[in-house]
């Protein structure tokens, strides 16, 4: 999330929203998606369709298929490539895809495709490789089906005061707007919170104390319904943001070092040997870890970071 890595972003990107105007109107007449929203994905999977995706989609497919270590997630998505094949959607030549088999401008996996591509162009083909309209017709149609409500922000950054608990973080413990502002969360400079005092607003802390502090809404987790990856969800979100007239992030955090995903899945384990909720107990350090590492703390007589360093790592769940 360095703001270096958003300034050349920001620059093609709101060239690629005027270049692209027309369809993203009929986009967002469609689907309710906001343009910067889907222009910020398509930023992120293939930089603005300007990435190199060098593989074919069915070799790749078939190597995990009948090679690979997860053969039964790979198979059924070899079944649905060769379903887009018999329907002259794309060539088997210009199929191309990730080594992992996700296809396109969007990053799709075959399944994925078959469920949530469209054709915006009009020529009868969902090509998600070499039209932009489908491409970004697709990726708006995949974020309303998973439930994207149009005309709610993602999400602001907020002053988070001491009082207010790093384990409240997480889409299962909302509180309202009303209630935030109430225990002191303000909006960052520039940024404001919906009108609506009874929206409810979810705390989403993904570098714990240590780091800046947002309250997101239902949106948030939709994006992350396309990468599960809080962080994703986060530079997507802020992205768009960008497009417009948003502001960098003002809290800033560093990279954690000192151990590494083998040291926190050794972490998670104590903890869910000692009845706390990580999630999954594989090495990532997401918002059921964070939260858990913070009850751990407060069980303790610590104060709660609700994140992991090189010495909390080794102690937690000890």
């Amino acid at each position: 999330m360095a703001e270096a890595n958003f300034a050349a972003l920001v620059k093609e990107g709101r060239a690629e929203l005027v270049k692209w105007k027309a369809a993203l109107d009929q986009i967002e007449k469609r689907f309710g998606v906001p343009r910067e929203i889907v222009a910020a994905i398509w930023a992120r999977e293939s930089r603005f369709g300007r990435a190199s995706i060098p593989y074919s989609a069915v070799r790749a497919l078939a190597t995990e298929a009948f090679m690979g270590a997860r053969k039964e997630q790979f198979f059924p998505e070899l079944v649905a490539a060769l379903k887009i094949l018999e329907g002259d959607h794309v060539s088997l030549a210009a199929m191309k895809s990730s080594w992992a088999g996700a296809m396109g401008q969007p990053q799709f996996l075959p399944s994925k495709y078959l469920e949530n591509a469209v054709d915006m162009d009009g020529d009868g083909r969902r090509d998600i490789w070499a039209s932009v309209p489908d491409s970004l017709g697709s990726i708006a149609n995949y974020l309303r089906k998973h439930g994207w409500a149009p005309g709610r922000a993602w999400g602001v950054e907020v002053e988070l005061p001491a009082e207010v608990a790093c384990t409240l973080e997480g889409p299962d413990q909302g509180l309202t707007v009303a209630q935030w502002a109430a225990a002191g969360v303000r909006p960052k400079p520039g940024g404001a919170f919906t009108k609506d005092a009874g929206r409810k607003l979810f705390l989403l802390n993904p570098a714990g104390r240590s780091g800046p502090a947002f309250l997101v809404s239902e949106n948030f987790y939709v994006l992350k319904e396309y990468n599960e990856s809080d962080l994703y969800a986060l530079f997507v979100g802020h992205l768009a943001d960008r497009f417009g007239a948003g502001r960098p992030i003002a809290g800033s955090w560093t990279a954690p070092k000192g151990f590494d995903r083998t040291d926190v899945a050794a972490m998670q384990r104590r903890l869910e040997g000692q009845g706390h909720d990580v999630g999954t107990a594989d090495g990532l350090v997401g918002f059921r870890t964070r939260v858990a590492i913070g009850r751990w703390q407060v069980g303790k007589g610590q104060a709660p970071t609700c994140y992991p360093d090189a010495g909390l790592v080794k102690t937690v769940g000890r």
